[in-house]
């Protein structure tokens, strides 16, 4: 796990002051499709985030631009239909909300799992359910608007994806509380719940509107290609957000862990995230080109889904250089030098 390029240092502390991004686009080269339906969903989507999470300004249009819901969307669910096309871009923007609530702002996990209920009781009755949190209000809105088309198979997975999630995320609360760091091993099987993806890729089949049978979703081969799609989105995220999470002294990160546990340098760090994503996309394509059949109608469908997989793949890809949540105004020059400069430590 020896590094292959060497961080660039001050000549006082030693401590690296920036580091070099792999070279993803040349790795990646699945095509990126933008749904034609993204001006008009974003907007809708922008209000009703900056609506119901009830932010004003400054903090509406930094939050838009930061985070841009419809433009996310309209790249991992390049062919869903307006009406689709937006309650991905409502969950998404809500995701990320509740993403900076757990992981940046929150310390108590008593907090944590207080939102966990709240939210997965709006999910199971979204309509009786009654809450004040502004959390668990969202997920009544675009959970409601899901239901109305998404199959009961698809339903459940994504309510069981998203209690995963919240579990991963009080578990995460509390190890930061405690100064906890995991190992690599532990680590990676938590973020594959805390990425989100499993709820996501339930997302992919109500934007294609198809609701796999058990004997699909059960299979060892498209398990996994689901856990190489979660495992590239996952570590590549890690190296995106590694300069933001390490200037709020954050260790939950595959980049961080790797040099606490395995004692590589930062850049070392990085290179070895980086060759453990493009071994997550051969997985991927190993295991797609395993796929048995289950019928000429299912095989159309299974088709969808890991076609839908893979937008998630480049569409992370795109968007984490086309909002500025990472990278900031910068990113469109960090997509091409791939030179990432470290932010200053915020005091502890």
């Amino acid at each position: 796990m020896a590094s292959t390029t060497t961080c660039t240092v001050t000549s006082s502390d030693s401590q690296p002051t920036e580091f070099n991004l792999p070279d993803f686009f040349s790795d990646c080269r699945y095509p990126m499709r933008l749904n034609p339906r993204y001006d008009q969903v974003s907007r809708a989507s922008e209000q009703w985030l900056c609506s119901e999470a009830h932010l004003v300004e400054p903090e509406a249009t930094k939050c838009t631009t930061t985070l841009c819901p419809g433009y996310f969307a309209s790249v991992c669910f390049p062919d869903a239909s307006a009406f689709h096309l937006e309650v991905c871009a409502d969950f998404l923007g809500w995701s990320f909300k509740m993403d900076d609530w757990l992981e940046i702002e929150r310390s108590d996990v008593n907090d944590a799992w207080g939102v966990r209920d709240c939210c997965m009781s709006a999910y199971r009755d979204p309509v009786n359910f009654q809450t004040e949190r502004y959390s668990a209000k969202m997920c009544k809105s675009y959970f409601g608007r899901f239901k109305e088309t998404a199959g009961p198979g698809c339903t459940k997975r994504f309510i069981d994806g998203m209690d995963l999630w919240f579990i991963a995320a009080a578990k995460e609360v509390e190890n930061r509380a405690k100064g906890h760091i995991n190992d690599v091993e532990s680590y990676i099987e938590l973020r594959r719940d805390l990425s989100g993806c499993k709820a996501c890729f339930a997302f992919t089949e109500f934007a294609c509107q198809i609701d796999l049978p058990d004997e699909v979703v059960s299979h060892p081969v498209v398990i996994a290609l689901e856990e190489a799609a979660n495992d590239f989105i996952s570590w590549s995220n890690d190296i995106f957000s590694y300069n933001l999470e390490q200037s709020h002294n954050s260790t939950h990160n595959l980049v961080a862990v790797f040099m606490v546990k395995e004692g590589l340098d930062l850049q070392g760090a990085v290179d070895y995230c980086g060759r453990l994503c493009n071994i997550s996309l051969q997985r991927f394509e190993e295991n797609r080109a395993n796929l048995p059949s289950w019928g000429e109608e299912v095989d159309k469908d299974v088709a969808k889904y890991v076609e839908g997989l893979q937008n998630w793949i480049t569409g992370t890809l795109q968007w984490s250089f086309e909002c500025a949540r990472y990278f900031g105004k910068n990113a469109h020059i960090i997509k091409q030098n791939r030179i990432v400069k470290l932010l200053p430590k915020r005091p502890l």
